[in-house]
């Protein structure tokens, strides 16, 4: 029988304690957009309330802090992960130099003020400054659900992190081996290998391990254990090599950042644990330091009020120069003010580490700390109000970069439909894999799975069948928060059935399983793809899988002579880009060079991780499965007969992937053959190509400008 009289507070039941978390974590959400705070604000609040300076209804006891350093961990972890690897090298003497900024500044306005008005020792005055100079991504998930994290000011804020907080976190360990006596030439060279050597395991090891696992193992629960487990162990060999954990959990995201797809399944697990249950913790932990009665104190408040002022100064300087130097929008400077301004984890190390550092005893025999009870409870002050402000700046900043963003391409995007006619149920979760890669970002729902009864055949067998199939795609597509339309279809001629419902439809694009060989009289295509082929004018795509295509290193692009020439050029090339982006994948391109041209300026307005090499494929056939690797998947485009890149070497094709593809994955790309979409009449002028053009994306956008100035 339940006895309230024998619970007291703090609440110790297990069970009562996560109800209550649960319930703050369900309405928070709703609180604070009624009276329009930011949620993790609306968190930090709410540990405030509960905790033991408020109503003591909690502890913060171990599972609180348990729970909170995970979440520390992979907030962290998230923003190494979600990071644009192709922006981040292309910016990163931008990142290296805010990541300068942020350090230097705060360090030299903290250790002025701490010595000299705060009247400290030039060590805790140092120590003090390195506190200001770190900052925790603790707003990343604000511009992570809105959708920004592509923007430049996003990638420098995050990029700079690294930079930052790796320099504070140095300072730090120099402070504490000089206060403990341990700063000797042993001391520099066992931190400079241990911290190369740690870098290196994670950076380069543990792709390696990853990419073994995901080929292995493809259960879902699996892979997000062993996600975890590798953010731990990069946190505890960063620990290992004297550096706090925060810095390994960082770099294991960007160690799996390219084998973590944003649009996959395992990717919709990450994001979603973590703001449902890691974050969370981590949030109200950090409300429940804070304790109000330090403002009795007239030196805590001063210290308080000092440490928050210079903090946020620093950091606002660093934002301010770098959008003076690079001629950002105002809303950019202030979301990386908002980004980098948010002290925590780093913070929070700094101080308790300093504070637990006995440099002697006064007179009355009270120990003398290296951080006194004033800077302890200052810097929780400092939290609250650089979270605060942080929250507030970069919820309003990130809105307005979206709706630009939003306002600059809405209604100029060519309605994208994507369909997957499904007939094999081995194959079905790598088409559905490969349809949420190579979808555009403002396709929210378009996908569509079909299954065609052969009203000639038993029909209630293959019902059945046609449903499981079916059902299968759309457990798959919603694993991806993607939502995909079945379609069933009856019909006598399976061509014929198919190509209607696209015409229905109004769909763009056809992705189709390779077809598994019934008899020595079928082709290498099939009867089915041949007779779509001859039929339908979209870009399809036929794709043999054989590995996990988030385990490919590269995607290896056969692109004929005068590929340019042919209408469905921007469509399938902007398909590439997508794969490039989504996947993080690099793209090798084989082509002419008046094609590369091409393709070579669309890369400087968009980069993606690419590669150029010249190549005629018609006289260099043979030299084709030498350009291939492990882990690469193969993409031929192809042509028809009559147009203008088609070339006869193109019937040789499937022998090659015959004898030498079969146990690698490849893709043959048929490009659109005309602007006659669907048996519909479309003016062929050059201006209303261009217009066409534009409308597909950015990258045919910039197709479109290329063209306009040849």
């Amino acid at each position: 029988m339940f006895d309230f009289n024998s619970y007291t507070l703090p609440i110790s039941d297990p069970v009562i304690k996560f109800l209550i978390i649960l319930t703050i974590i369900l309405f928070i959400p709703i609180l604070s957009e009624k009276i329009r705070i930011p949620q993790l604000l609306g968190m930090i609040i709410s540990g405030v309330l509960i905790g033991p300076f408020g109503f003591n209804l909690l502890e913060r006891d171990s599972s609180i802090i348990l729970s909170g350093t995970a979440g520390l961990l992979y907030i962290m972890f998230l923003a190494g992960l979600e990071i644009d690897m192709n922006d981040f090298r292309k910016h990163a003497l931008k990142s290296t130099l805010l990541g300068l900024y942020g350090f230097v500044i705060p360090m030299v306005l903290g250790t002025l003020v701490g010595y000299y008005l705060l009247k400290f020792s030039l060590l805790t005055s140092v120590l003090l400054a390195s506190m200001f100079a770190s900052h925790t991504l603790i707003t990343y998930p604000i511009v992570s659900k809105m959708g920004i994290t592509k923007n430049i000011a996003v990638n420098l804020s995050v990029g700079s992190s690294l930079i930052t907080n790796i320099l504070a976190l140095l300072v730090l360990a120099v402070v504490v081996g000089m206060a403990t006596g341990e700063v000797d030439n042993s001391f520099w060279i066992k931190l400079s290998l241990l911290f190369i050597a740690f870098t290196l395991i994670i950076l380069f090891v543990f792709p390696l391990i990853a990419r073994w696992f995901f080929k292995r193992f493809s259960d879902n629960v699996s892979q997000y254990i062993f996600v975890l487990t590798l953010v731990f162990l990069g946190a505890v060999l960063s620990m290992f090599a004297g550096i706090e954990a925060i810095i390994g959990a960082f770099m294991a995201g960007l160690a799996l950042n390219r084998l973590v797809p944003r649009t996959s399944p395992l990717m919709n697990r990450i994001d979603f644990v973590g703001n449902a249950i890691f974050i969370p913790f981590f949030l109200i932990g950090v409300g429940m330091l804070i304790d109000y009665r330090a403002f009795k104190d007239i030196n805590t408040i001063i210290v308080a009020v000092v440490m928050s002022v210079v903090a946020t100064l620093g950091k606002f300087l660093a934002a301010w120069i770098t959008q003076k130097n690079f001629r950002f929008t105002k809303a950019q400077g202030m979301l990386i003010f908002g980004l980098t301004n948010s002290q925590a984890a780093a913070t929070l190390a700094a101080v308790l580490i300093g504070y637990n550092i006995i440099l002697g005893t006064n007179a009355e025999g009270e120990p003398i700390r290296l951080l006194n009870d004033a800077v302890l409870n200052g810097t929780i002050i400092m939290i609250l109000v650089t979270c605060t402000i942080a929250s507030f700046v970069t919820q309003n900043s990130a809105r307005q970069i979206a709706i630009s963003d939003q306002s600059g391409t809405e209604n100029k995007m060519m309605k994208e439909r994507i369909l997957l006619p499904l007939s094999n149920p081995a194959n079905i979760d790598e088409l559905v894999a490969l349809s949420t890669i190579v979808k555009s970002k403002t396709n929210l729902d378009q996908l569509y799975a079909l299954n065609i009864i052969n009203t000639e055949i038993g029909l209630a067998e293959a019902e059945k069948n046609a449903h499981k199939l079916l059902e299968l795609a759309k457990v798959a597509a919603s694993a991806t928060d993607v939502h995909l339309k079945p379609l069933l279809r009856y019909d006598m001629n399976l061509v014929h059935g198919l190509v209607n419902i696209m015409r229905e439809n109004n769909i763009t694009d056809l992705i189709l399983g390779l077809h598994v060989r019934g008899g020595l009289t079928d082709t290498f295509l099939g009867t089915l793809t041949e007779g779509i082929l001859e039929r339908s004018n979209v870009t399809t795509f036929v794709y043999h899988p054989f590995q996990p295509i988030a385990t490919l290193r590269r995607h290896v692009l056969i692109v004929p002579e005068f590929a340019e020439e042919e209408p469905g050029f921007s469509f399938w090339l902007a398909k590439i880009w997508n794969i490039g982006m989504n996947s993080g994948s690099k793209i090798i391109f084989y082509a002419s060079d008046q094609t590369l041209d091409i393709i070579r300026n669309i890369h400087t307005k968009h980069p993606i991780d690419a590669e150029f090499y010249s190549f005629d494929a018609r006289s260099e056939m043979d030299e084709i499965v030498q350009l291939t690797r492990a882990d690469d998947n193969l993409v031929f485009v192809m042509s028809r007969k009559n147009m203008p890149s088609y070339h006869r070497y193109m019937a040789q094709v499937s022998k090659t992937l015959n004898q030498h593809y079969q146990n690698s994955n490849f893709m043959l790309i048929y490009p659109v053959q005309s602007f006659l979409m669907h048996d519909e009449r479309i003016d062929l002028t050059e201006s209303s190509l261009l217009e066409t053009i534009e409308n597909i994306d950015v990258i045919g956008k910039t197709i479109a400008g290329i063209f306009r100035k040849k």
